[in-house]
């Protein structure tokens, strides 16, 4: 006779103990374990005779090696992302915050692969039917052949599927509404997300036909559900951006058949997501020109150079401990700049509330930002602008010289497209650049000498005060 043995999940790490408590001991947050039951048998459990292994074949390291086979999507931006469009048989997990377009992008591209004449599937556990199609005809898109379907039941969902030729593209939105019945649990817990993954996984391989999961996301930013479903599926897709900006970023941030440094760049629109071909125009098209704590970084995302202004604002403080906020940068990395404009620089901003912005919503990951956040940075102080036309990357060591960075190449060409005429760049790159980019180069060896530049074209004397 079975009986039922309760167990305790965490529905953030997926860490199972055999007793409640409030705080859970793998990843430390509060109040997230659920009670969750399971069947087991009664009495120890039959001894089985072991099955005789089958001999499988092993093959050399060398041979012939085949490119695997790619779906294109469409749109050019989800295809540089994944690697050049979706492989047969992948399952990818695609997250993002409420309502920044997961739904628009996917029904987006669900109805590019209809139009070329591949059969796409939407299942919604979110909406009804009635609610996707409002959707695509707000979009223009009630003429592709995309079928609809809302339901939750994964077994359901499978030999639906399974029914006649199997779709190129099934898309899920999303995996925390599905169930499935080998589990006794609530949909959303850990459990069952990892049990109906597993099946949805389990029917892409063995069909061929690649599947797209939807993933809420946690109030921190983590797609929710336990960890190893990410580890399940072949690629985990971000989907970022700012609700005051109109910008999107898809991000890869797993991708077994692609780079995961690539980003694909969208506008939201009334019609929907718009492909942005070339982003930097785009992120600098609203600059305030002759603005001081305003410098153009020139980075690079994957294999993409893009372009985006970095904006700082130092002002004196009256709190004991003053303020440092930063968005779309790292916070540490701020840090480091301020002790290096400090210790070697002899910038003091120990007084100062600094606050550093990205501007367009973009979240820069690369050092070579140092150069330009500390231009920005020193211009605001100084109360100095920046010339209009220069770029500004490198990385800063903590004895005060800028390091070199890798293509720097790429990124002024694509300065010297935007019409941009000097780059302040790192003397170490200075000899493969010069020659190639077109635009006055001003390269430094040390911190210390860009600063003061800036300081010397500054209009009032809060910079010679705080170097006192």
């Amino acid at each position: 006779m079975a009986k039922r043995t309760q167990t305790f999940v965490c529905q953030n790490c997926g860490s199972v103990t055999g007793r409640w408590q409030g705080k859970c001991e793998a990843c430390g947050e509060w109040n997230t374990i659920v009670e969750e039951s399971a069947t087991a048998a009664s009495g120890p459990p039959a001894l089985r005779s072991p099955r005789k292994g089958r001999v499988f074949a092993l093959e050399p390291l060398a041979g012939e090696a085949h490119e695997t086979p790619r779906l294109p999507s469409g749109l050019p931006e989800l295809d540089r992302v994944t690697g050049g469009g979706f492989v047969r048989g992948s399952v990818l997990l695609v997250g993002g915050d409420p309502g920044i377009g997961k739904s628009t992008l996917l029904i987006q591209a669900a109805a590019a692969l209809a139009k070329a004449g591949h059969r796409a599937v939407y299942i919604s556990g979110e909406e009804a039917v009635a609610q996707v199609r409002l959707r695509a005809d707000r979009l223009g898109l009630a003429g592709a052949l995309v079928e609809l379907a809302a339901e939750t039941s994964v077994e359901d969902i499978v030999a639906t599927l399974s029914k006649g030729k199997p779709p190129r593209l099934v898309v899920i939105d999303s995996i925390q509404t599905m169930w499935t019945d080998t589990v006794d649990s609530a949909p959303g817990t850990v459990t069952q997300v990892r049990a109906s993954a597993q099946a949805l996984i389990r029917y892409a391989k063995t069909s061929g036909t690649a599947v797209i999961l939807v993933g809420h996301v946690t109030k921190d930013g983590q797609i929710a559900g336990p960890r190893v479903v990410e580890h399940m599926v072949d690629a985990v897709l971000s989907f970022e951006g700012e609700g005051g900006h109109q910008f999107r970023i898809l991000r890869a941030v797993k991708n077994r058949f692609g780079p995961t440094d690539e980003i694909g760049v969208f506008e939201m629109t009334g019609l929907g997501l718009q492909e942005v071909s070339n982003p930097s125009e785009l992120f600098l098209s609203e600059r305030d020109l002759g603005a001081p704590g305003t410098a153009v970084f020139a980075g690079i995302e994957g294999t993409r150079p893009v372009l985006v202004e970095i904006q700082a604002l130092v002002a004196p403080s009256s709190l004991g401990t003053p303020r440092r906020a930063v968005v779309g940068w790292d916070p540490s990395r701020l840090s480091m700049v301020l002790a290096v404009l400090d210790a070697h620089c002899g910038v003091r901003l120990g007084s100062h509330d600094v606050y550093l912005n990205v501007a367009g919503g973009l979240r820069i990951q690369e050092p070579a930002a140092d150069l330009a956040a500390a231009a920005a940075l020193v211009s605001s102080l100084a109360n100095a602008p920046l010339p209009a036309d220069a770029v500004y990357f490198g990385e800063i060591s903590l004895s005060g010289a800028i390091r070199p960075v890798a293509q720097p190449t790429a990124r002024l060409k694509e300065a010297a497209k935007l019409g941009f005429g000097r780059a302040i760049i790192p003397e170490a790159g200075r000899a493969d650049t010069a020659a190639e980019s077109g635009l006055a180069i001003t390269a430094i060896a040390g911190l210390s000498t860009m600063v003061a530049d800036i300081a010397a074209r500054g209009t009032r004397p809060r910079l010679a005060e705080t170097r006192g």
